[in-house]
């Protein structure tokens, strides 16, 4: 089972890369291969909206880091976008990401892919991720893949502040359920002879 992991935190030993850490170590334990992206360190550029891709039939023309990305996404069977809350969404760099998709969507769309959310809130209220949460059903709807939920961590600002709390635990079991989801999935879709 292939996961590709996108990390869309611009600070490298922060709350959310500690967690996205545990979902790798948890996902390769499960005997995945994982590919991780750190995508608030890369290059990636905002899709222009020019459609010269044609949503996948021809590369798209800006000459970035998100062509790397590409090919992980579709050939991944689950993907994970982890990314601290930025004023009530996704960090910029990931749904900078995010929006470059379009990219590739013939390649991706309606593939059943999984698709699981790492996002870490300095507020104590669970709220704060409801922009989030619309978002993550929102693309999985539109692109044919199943939401899995994930990790909602709030309180956490810092990775000290994961300590003790049990999130850097959720973060492992859930890179370990990866491969059991996609098994039971299989296994479903086998009976229903699909």
């Amino acid at each position: 089972m292939k996961v590709t992991i996108l990390t869309g935190s611009p600070h490298r030993r922060g709350a959310t890369a500690a967690l996205a850490d545990k979902v790798q170590e948890g996902a390769r334990d499960a005997g995945c291969e994982v590919v991780r992206f750190n995508v608030g360190q890369m290059d990636i550029r905002p899709c222009r909206g020019c459609d010269a891709c044609g949503c996948g039939a021809r590369p798209c023309v800006i000459e970035d880091d998100m062509a790397r990305i590409y090919e992980a996404l579709a050939t991944a069977d689950a993907v994970v976008w982890a990314s601290p809350v930025y004023y009530h969404a996704f960090s910029a760099q990931l749904k900078c990401a995010i929006d470059r998709i379009h990219g590739i969507d013939d390649l991706v769309r309606g593939r059943g892919k999984l698709l699981y959310t790492v996002v870490v809130g300095a507020s104590p209220a669970d709220w704060i991720f409801d922009g989030v949460r619309a978002t993550v059903a929102t693309s999985a709807r539109y692109l044919g893949w199943r939401d899995c939920g994930g990790l909602y961590a709030n309180g956490c600002q810092s990775r000290e502040d994961l300590e003790g709390k049990g999130w850097l635990d959720d973060a492992y079991d859930l890179g370990m359920s990866i491969a059991k989801r996609q098994a039971s999935s299989l296994e479903s879709n086998l009976s229903k002879g699909l």
